[in-house]
């Protein structure tokens, strides 16, 4: 579509009507009458030829067309008023970064002061996950997540390996002399439910029966195995304060290579400035 015919005012009078999932809200936000919103609205659906909300005896639902409108819809709107208040706030660029919560907590946090002080003019958004992206979708410059790095249309750069090792607080470690021991224990898992079996077959072992919780973030699933509630697989260098504190034992020294901290953008994404310059801190912060 020409840019100059795109109908603004019914993108935003929609955006906010599948916000509020109500005309009125919107109406109120806009400060226009509700015949306005309603108006603006049916001429996006008669461009785009499909309804995008269903009306409900009490209020509205997106439309098939509806959810798959407003997350382009919003990230644009987002877009456009973060660089004006950069414009305003002397900011030159902002920069949207998710991070699996592991990395997150094990690494990034106790760093991100640095990048800070030296890119201060660029506005960075940092955005926790489960290691489960939509980078399009959820409007993001940047991920960083944990994997092989082969991920549909994404540019994946190695940021460090991340070997797995069972991690439990100091009684469970007390009860744990050989691997074999672990069959005793409750074995706390992630939804990557191949990494236990992986590891006792490394050890030339059989898995025993897995009973323990199912957990989406690492970070969880230790915290959990601090508390004394079972033994966790994960990356040992992103849990290294708990560890040199004691509150965190490494039993074992054995490990399995299940994936690696990566890097991501799409392939269709040009890296900005601000994108290369926190891929170049990145990249020179690790190992130290």
């Amino acid at each position: 579509m020409d840019r100059s015919r795109l109908p603004l005012h019914a993108l935003r009078a929609f955006e906010a009507a599948a916000r509020h999932l109500s005309i009125t809200r919107a109406a109120q936000e806009l400060c226009v009458t509700q015949g306005a919103v309603s108006h603006q609205v049916a001429l996006l659906e008669g461009l785009i030829g499909a309804p995008l909300f269903r009306r409900l005896p009490r209020g509205l639902a997106l439309s098939d067309e509806g959810l798959a409108l407003l997350p382009t819809i919003s990230h644009a709107f987002d877009a456009m008023g973060a660089r004006l208040d950069g414009i305003v706030g002397g900011v030159q660029e902002v920069l949207t970064l998710g991070v699996v919560g592991t990395f997150a907590g094990g690494w990034l946090l106790d760093r991100l002061d640095g990048f800070t002080h030296a890119h201060p003019h660029i506005d960075l958004r940092v955005m926790t996950n489960n290691n489960r992206v939509d980078l399009a979708g959820e409007g993001l410059d940047l991920a960083i997540r944990f994997g092989d790095g082969a991920w549909h249309g994404t540019h994946a750069e190695e940021i460090m390996p991340a070997p797995l090792t069972p991690l439990c607080g100091p009684v469970a470690a007390a009860r744990l002399g050989d691997p074999r021991d672990l069959a005793g224990e409750v074995l706390l898992r992630s939804y990557r439910s191949e990494e236990w079996p992986r590891l006792m077959a490394a050890c030339g072992l059989a898995c025993p029966p897995l009973r323990g919780p199912v957990f989406d973030s690492s970070a969880l699933m230790v915290a959990s195995a601090m508390a004394g509630r079972g033994v966790a697989l994960a990356p040992a260098a992103m849990f290294a304060q708990d560890l040199a504190a004691g509150r965190l034992m490494r039993p074992f020294a054995m490990e399995i290579d299940m994936g690696r901290y990566w890097l991501t953008r799409l392939h269709t994404r040009a890296p900005t400035p601000a994108m290369a310059q926190f891929r170049d801190w990145l990249m020179g912060g690790i190992g130290r």
